[in-house]
């Protein structure tokens, strides 16, 4: 249901907020990366951008660029690496056929290198990914 502020405004559910108070105590005190999918434009040449964002704990941002060279050396997708300053990385992910699946790959890499401690944002990025949930009788009789 629905619920309003005297403002006018919507009122965020409890579970929403207390997400995002979670969210951003683990970007305090917490070892992970915030990492925000954009989708620039969707035209073609479609292009995408991640948004990286450190949080206070991780002093060392080197993982970030050296994980980055080793998913370059293995993607068809082209990329560019924008460091913005010592917490913020972009990278623009271009035109290709595995452009979402490589860009998954790389969030993936930055996943198991901080044993999933990432917080993924989605803005227009519209892919799902693979399905988990494999069912024998969906497939087979």
């Amino acid at each position: 249901m629905i619920q309003f502020n005297p403002d006018g405004s919507l009122k965020l559910p409890h579970d929403t907020i207390r997400r995002k108070q979670q969210d951003e105590e683990r970007m305090r005190k917490g070892r992970c990366i915030h990492i925000t999918k954009e989708l620039v434009n969707d035209t073609p040449p479609k292009k995408c951008l991640l948004h990286i964002r450190l949080s206070d704990a991780l002093l060392d941002n080197r993982f970030i660029e050296t994980t980055y060279k080793y998913f370059k050396e293995q993607s068809s997708t082209p990329t560019r690496f924008i460091k913005l300053n010592d917490k913020e990385f972009n990278i623009e992910i271009g035109t290709d056929f595995k452009r979402c699946t490589d860009c998954c790959n790389l969030v993936n890499r930055y996943r198991e290198f901080l044993d999933d401690n990432i917080i993924e944002k989605k803005q227009g990025c519209a892919f799902e990914g693979f399905r988990k949930s494999f069912s024998y009788e969906d497939y087979f009789e």
